[in-house]
């Protein structure tokens, strides 16, 4: 996968998503994350990615969960290092129970306690008829964005303080709902309902729990699963798909202290969509 760290000189965002931008070559970190340790599930390429990266420029080392990737993962674990902190890299299906205990058991062994949460891992199959949509289908995508979510997240609690942060990727979707990615918006709706349910939960705690909802916005995924992008992200007010580097510095937000009267709420990021929620 190719990415773009440096800003063009004719142009501050690429816009044909050819080579997505990770980070912005102006963007100037100021330790909001200082010792901070997070992990980041589908942290290798997109969104992921990014927020690995802002997270490392803002002083927190990362670990990365992938399934597949790992040119990705290491390009990944090259840019944090680069920015000077740890990135460590765990192979995986975040889906499959004995993985997922795998990595708690290694954060309880390696880091004791985990201060950010990025719940990241996704996965899509446009299908434009719900009749074509296989139960296996359904059981993966859900299995995958949701339930493993629950899991992970509710396993990874016993390593959480006061002030510790969940952040979990829901989607424009799970608003205005998508005719040709039915199953997918329905797991994305079910994760806003459960950053909702989560945060009232476990307010007493002092544990934040929030979300970012992105629109279109340029990553391998997108690529891998759709078959046409010549109308990808234009039909939102500012008439273009938006990048990782545009999305991240939310992540940034909710992880740091700037939010910290802020849970059970979501950050939407899509160039004017106007949704509601």
């Amino acid at each position: 996968m190719k990415t773009q760290n440096k800003s063009d000189s004719k142009s501050k965002v690429p816009e044909d998503g050819l080579f997505p931008e990770i980070i912005r070559e102006n963007y100037k970190g100021s330790d909001k994350l200082k010792g901070k340790k997070a992990l980041i599930s589908g942290g290798d390429s997109g969104i992921g990615q990014a927020v690995a990266v802002h997270f490392a420029r803002e002083g927190a080392d990362v670990v990365i969960i992938y399934k597949e990737s790992d040119d990705d993962a290491k390009e990944t674990q090259n840019l944090v290092e680069r920015e000077g902190r740890k990135c460590i890299l765990m192979k995986g299906d975040v889906s499959e129970k004995s993985f997922r205990k795998k990595c708690v058991d290694s954060l309880k062994k390696d880091w004791k306690t985990l201060d950010i949460l990025v719940n990241n891992a996704g996965i899509q199959f446009p299908e434009n008829d719900i009749k074509n949509i296989s139960d296996e289908q359904i059981l993966e995508t859900f299995n995958v964005n949701i339930i493993s979510m629950i899991a992970l997240t509710r396993d990874l609690l016993t390593l959480m303080k006061k002030g510790s942060r969940i952040i979990c990727t829901t989607s424009v979707t799970a608003y205005r709902g998508s005719d040709h990615l039915i199953d997918y918006s329905a797991t994305k709706g079910a994760i806003a309902t459960f950053i909702r349910s989560l945060a009232t939960n476990i307010a007493e705690k002092g544990i934040l729990v929030n979300g970012v909802a992105p629109g279109p916005v340029w990553t391998p995924l997108v690529k891998e699963t759709f078959d046409d992008l010549s109308s990808f992200g234009k039909d939102n007010p500012l008439k273009r798909a938006g990048q990782p580097s545009e999305v991240a510095p939310a992540y940034v937000f909710l992880a740091s202290e700037d939010s910290s009267f802020i849970t059970g709420e979501i950050i939407h990021i899509n160039g004017g969509d106007f949704v509601g929620g």
